[in-house]
């Protein structure tokens, strides 16, 4: 007795009979109404930060390209000029590095001017042209490459000096609304200041690359607009064979799980034959790990007998181990395969639960996406900051220069006598309120980030186990389910549950941004190559990895026993833990039972969609007509992993329906077990197979039909 009681106090007291108790709670309050409150408050600050955002923002910034003096090309005065020409590129790969460039919007310190269109010959300035004019060299061969209001007749050696025209153009083609170069021309004109022609090409050839080549985005999207519709039908392939693998559980679970088993059991044996034969032809050649000694060279232990050995010891550890389990959990196995095939037909009885995962879709990418947007705001808030800025401040006519002090874009530099002196952009300016608390609101948009897209999962998991738990407390199947389970459900957590669902999403969001922080760190650490740091560093890792799971696990089965009592969330994570603990053996039994089943599930569709695409786009299926004739690719590998990855989307987003099914039907028998005992008064809710493989029955009354 004693003993009974320390266990009921250390795990709980099973739950108890209610004989009001019918499935889902219907008359219920509203739970952790002030964590909805504070979550209501946070969500109306959210918009609050993105109508600042949209009010000082400027995503035209990196939308568009800006010349010299900030003014945007392809708007305004630019309107019919929308293409940027950089006067010596080259200045973007000899003074700096091309990820620098990026990130400060593909700005270069050298002039850049709005074009109509970009240079299509080569050219460059002679001696000969030096005592011309402006107009004579440029404007009268339609060389319209000057900076605005360059005059007519302002000398050409003055022009080239203050760097209001260029010394030189290349051919080029435009590419992310810049004038980049051609690297593949052959007539190259001498130009001042590089040593080579190979260096003009390596450089050319460089930048592009690193800008994402044009041509390669050409052919890629020319590739899918040439497969888009065989795309579908492939993604069309994986949904029916996702559809069709969970229906057809109810029939086959038994015979899928004995086959993995075996599978399973069958490669740990041929590993031991295997080790043996290596172990055997080993020992025979007296190759021992004493003639080895101590290497680095990990791959030198695979020719010693003693790897060989160790390696069909653990092995066959493993195999009996698995076959003990086997023999002494059979029943608990049993019943895991039961729940399995009730999750199949609960499935067939509510088939708009495997489409709830395009809601959850839509909802977790406008929440991706008005962050994106918010991030895109702030980050471009604030005006351009223009600043002096020398090539070489050591030379004569430069040591008065103030360098990196602002300046006016458009005003002529102050000292013209320093060579290459000129105006450039450095950045926006900070001085704002919303540009100094800019760090601040993105803080802010992070966590929101985060919050709203644990919430979003939160609700999905909510309402299907609302839809699933009213499945089997349904006495009389499929008769009392009610009419709409899933939009029912869906209501009743909107309604009532907002404020625990963002309370198991905060507590498993401030974990989630605790992990990236470090990984943060952690990347900033990886320079000092400090082991005892990075030690630490992968033990704080590793345990909040371990609290993210654990709490992923706590919240799923906290948000199931809501959805069909109706409690606060910490009340309804202590009775979840509690519950599943008092069942830890069986829990453990259907978690690797249906882990397994759902792996063997998701390679069965991605593996066949992904062997069929193949097959199909590298044509290699003979026969087909012209209709269904492969298309003509660049890269045939590109739909084929577009297919896999699509297959393995919408087989993860129908196995998780099923996951949550399977974990909500096995909570409500564990809870049906300890309620009910099979009298006339406290019948099991649970399905004929459960109930046969327990070796229990419900107490029909005379002269009806037995459940």
């Amino acid at each position: 007795m004693g003993g009974k009681q320390d266990r009921e106090e250390t795990y709980g007291k099973p739950a108890k009979y209610d004989p009001s108790f019918r499935g889902p709670i219907k008359n219920r309050s509203c739970t952790d109404v002030i964590c909805c409150v504070l979550f209501l408050l946070f969500i109306l600050g959210y918009i609050v930060v993105g109508l600042v955002a949209w009010v000082y923002g400027d995503p035209q910034q990196v939308l568009y390209p800006r010349n010299s003096t900030g003014a945007y090309c392809g708007m305004g005065a630019n309107k019919d000029k929308p293409y940027l020409l950089y006067f010596n590129i080259f200045s973007c790969i000899l003074a700096t590095n091309i990820i620098t460039i990026s990130e400060h919007g593909l700005q270069c310190p050298t002039p850049q001017v709005c074009v109509s269109s970009c240079p299509q010959a080569p050219w460059t300035v002679s001696k000969s042209e030096y005592s011309l004019t402006v107009g004579e060299v440029f404007y009268a061969e339609n060389r319209n490459f000057c900076l605005p209001g360059v005059p007519w007749n302002m000398p050409l050696l003055q022009s080239l000096q203050q760097e209001l025209c260029p010394s030189f153009l290349l051919p080029s083609t435009p590419a992310l609304g810049r004038c980049l170069p051609w690297y593949n021309y052959t007539t190259v004109p001498e130009l001042p200041g590089i040593s080579s022609n190979a260096s003009i090409i390596q450089g050319i050839s460089g930048l592009v690359d690193s800008l994402n080549a044009r041509d390669i985005s050409i052919r890629i999207f020319e590739d899918f607009a040439q497969s888009w519709y065989w795309i579908l039908v492939a993604l069309g392939v994986a949904l029916v064979l996702s559809m069709l693998f969970i229906l057809l559980l109810r029939l086959v679970a038994g015979p899928v799980v004995l086959v993995l088993i075996v599978g399973v059991l069958g490669v740990l044996a041929y590993g031991i034959y295997h080790c043996w034969k290596e172990y055997q032809m080993l020992r025979d050649e007296g190759a021992s790990i004493t003639q080895l000694g101590f290497t680095t060279n990990l791959s030198a232990y695979g020719s010693v007998q003693e790897t060989w050995l160790a390696a069909l010891i653990v092995l066959a550890v493993l195999e009996g181990l698995l076959l003990l389990l086997l023999i002494f959990l059979r029943q608990r196995i049993r019943i895991a395969i039961a729940l399995l095939q009730e999750a199949s037909r609960a499935v067939a009885q509510m088939m708009s639960t495997m489409f709830y995962p395009l809601v959850t879709f839509v909802l977790l990418l406008i929440c991706i996406a008005y962050w994106a947007m918010i991030a895109l705001y702030l980050a471009t808030s604030g005006q351009p900051q223009y600043v002096l800025w020398a090539p070489n401040v050591s030379l004569p006519g430069c040591e008065k220069v103030p360098v990196n002090t602002s300046c006016d874009p458009t005003a002529q530099p102050m000292n013209s006598s320093c060579p290459g002196l000129m105006c450039v952009f450095q950045g926006y300016l900070s001085t704002g309120l919303v540009q100094r608390s800019l760090f601040n609101l993105q803080i802010y948009g992070v966590l929101g980030l985060f919050w709203t897209l644990n919430w979003v999962l939160a609700l999905g998991q909510c309402v299907l186990a609302g839809a699933f738990a009213s499945f089997y407390w349904a006495f009389n199947k499929p008769r009392d389910i009610p009419t709409f389970p899933l939009g029912a459900a869906f209501i009743r957590t909107l309604r009532y549950h907002t404020g625990s669902l963002a309370f198991g999403a905060l507590i498993l969001s401030l974990v989630q941004i605790a992990r990236v922080i470090l990984e943060y760190i952690d990347h900033k650490l990886r320079g000092a190559q400090n082991p005892m740091a990075r030690c630490i560093m992968c033990c704080f890792k590793c345990c909040l990895w371990c609290l993210e799971k654990f709490i992923k696990f706590l919240n799923r089965n906290a948000y199931i026993m809501i959805a069909i009592y109706g409690k606060n969330f910490c009340v309804s994570a202590k009775n979840a833990f509690m519950l599943l603990t008092r069942n830890i053996v069986r829990v453990v039994v259907l978690d690797k039972v249906t882990d397994l089943l759902l792996l063997f599930g998701k390679l069965l569709v991605v593996g066949g969609v992904g062997v069929l695409s193949f097959f199909f786009f590298t044509g290699r299926i003979p026969g087909l007509g012209k209709e269904f004739e492969n298309p003509h690719l660049n890269y045939y590998w590109l739909p084929i992993m577009t297919s896999i990855l699509g297959a393995y989307v919408i087989a993860s987003g129908f196995f998780s329906v099923f996951g949550m099914c399977v974990d909500t039907l096995f909570l409500c028998f564990l809870e049906d077990l300890e309620r009910n005992d099979g009298s006339l008064d406290r019948p099991y809710y649970m399905s004929k197979a459960l109930l046969k493989i327990l070796g229990k029955k419900n107490q029909a009354p005379p002269g009806t039909e037995r459940k």
